[in-house]
């Protein structure tokens, strides 16, 4: 049964770590805010959680559960906050193409300066 476990937890931690560097190369690859975001967060944090996964299959220590609950919580709850805030700020900016937005709910609070509550 070690073995099995040892086997998936490598498995994972190389599907984690493939996923960590598509994110890497997608960040280098592609060319507008909105694209860049979406390889930033989805494929790294699922990537960090099936990392984490792994140490906890190869470890097997409650312990270490402990430990690795919360940093994927966290990550979690800031990767999404974060390039929301990068994505609002591009958009404000002026350097998303809004020509390639489906919809776009920002049309009128890009209008309003930010100090008036907008």
């Amino acid at each position: 049964m070690n073995e099995i476990l040892d086997t998936v937890a490598l498995v994972l931690v190389l599907i984690g770590a493939l996923l960590c560097l598509t994110a890497a190369i997608g960040l280098l690859r592609f060319h507008d805010v909105p694209t860049r975001l979406h390889a930033a967060t989805k494929p790294q944090v699922l990537g960090l959680i099936l990392i984490c996964i792994a140490i906890a299959l190869a470890l097997r220590a409650w312990p270490v559960v402990a430990f690795l609950v919360p940093i994927v919580m966290i990550q979690l709850a800031t990767a999404p906050l974060s390039a929301h805030m990068v994505a609002r700020q591009a958009y404000r900016n002026g350097t998303i193409d809004e020509r390639s937005l489906y919809v776009d709910e920002l049309a009128d609070a890009g209008r309003t300066p930010p100090a008036a509550g907008g």
